[in-house]
């Protein structure tokens, strides 16, 4: 099996965080991953406000999560457990970071 691909922080830009971040689906999945205390299997995303999606969807949406550098998949046996890399990247970004996710919260306040 090939290993995850993970860019270094270094690597990571602005661009590509707005460009992942832009559809809504995978900003869904990018503030649940960080509100989250554990890692979350890609599974638990295939129903994302009552709208069923298929595993291909989820899985890219993840992969374009990952390549812009916002989140961190393990694979333990079978399944790939999600995290964000908001502590790696709170210092370069932390601030754009802490915006993006309260105007998401703010303006989704069932959530």
């Amino acid at each position: 099996m090939q290993p995850i691909y993970l860019p270094s922080v270094n690597d990571i830009t602005i661009e590509g965080i707005l460009y992942a971040l832009s559809d809504p689906v995978r900003m869904r999945i990018f503030v649940e991953l960080f509100r989250s205390e554990t890692p979350v299997i890609c599974a638990c995303f295939l129903n994302i406000d009552g709208k069923s999606y298929a595993k291909s969807t989820i899985s890219q949406h993840f992969k374009i999560l990952r390549d812009c550098g916002l989140v961190r998949t393990e694979r333990k046996g079978v399944e790939a457990w999600n995290s964000t890399r908001y502590d790696e990247l709170k210092d370069r970004f932390g601030s754009m970071l802490d915006s993006i996710i309260a105007t998401y919260l703010a303006g989704n306040k069932a959530d």
